[in-house]
């Protein structure tokens, strides 16, 4: 999967056919431990530059457990 940030802070997370075919198939993704150290590590570094890009409006928002997220 590829994280794509846009400069007005958005992101499209793009999947290859591969992946998609595994989501649909399994109905999820399943990592290996060493997997998902990588992808945890990529993630945060990830989540870092995210947060230079978005606004002062949307660097202030909280999330709670109930906070409801709308994509597109």
């Amino acid at each position: 999967m590829i994280f794509k940030q846009y400069e007005d802070g958005s992101c499209d997370i793009k999947f290859s056919w591969k992946e998609r075919l595994l989501l649909f198939k399994n109905g999820k993704l399943h990592f290996s431990d060493e997997t998902l150290r990588h992808f945890g590590n990529n993630l945060m570094r990830m989540v870092a530059e995210w947060n230079l890009k978005f606004t002062e409006k949307t660097k202030k928002l909280e999330t709670f457990d109930t906070t409801q997220i709308n994509g597109k």
